[in-house]
């Protein structure tokens, strides 16, 4: 795992860095994904986590799940077009978990994507995801983690 200014970014995940968000393709085909370190430290301790239902269908873009903070409200856009098939109940129960444990304990939702072909290659990985959250991170002021 390596970190940019304190954030952790695990190298075996993808990012959508507009969205702040990770994603892994599973074996099984279903694709996880949550929040990244750093969308949690701007976003503050999470006191509540809102997925969408399984079987709801989301597009790319738009979200998959609403998460609230003390200081923000917001969505958690998902990073390709998918239906929604399984929702962390841990999370729900625990917002906690996501601050703690967001490439863990703390993921979002497992969806069926549409197109992953298509549309993850505008998804980042490896050193390319770094320095694009690096560049993020100056033009954002943002001092760490």
């Amino acid at each position: 795992m390596t970190t940019v200014r304190g954030c952790e970014m695990p190298d075996t995940l993808l990012y959508d860095i507009e969205a702040n968000v990770w994603c892994r393709l599973e074996d099984s085909g279903l694709l996880t994904l949550g929040m990244t370190a750093y969308a949690c430290s701007l976003s503050g301790d999470i006191v509540a986590c809102m997925p969408r239902k399984p079987g709801k269908e989301v597009q790319q873009g738009k979200s998959c799940a609403t998460v609230e903070s003390g200081k923000w409200v917001g969505p958690v856009k998902a990073p390709v077009a998918g239906e929604i098939v399984e929702v962390n109940q841990q999370a729900v129960d625990d917002p906690t978990s996501i601050n703690e444990d967001p490439y863990g304990a703390g993921w979002l939702i497992r969806m069926r994507p549409l197109d992953w072909q298509t549309e993850s290659i505008r998804l980042l990985g490896g050193q390319a995801a770094r320095d694009a959250y690096a560049a993020k991170m100056d033009e954002e002021g943002f001092g760490g983690c």
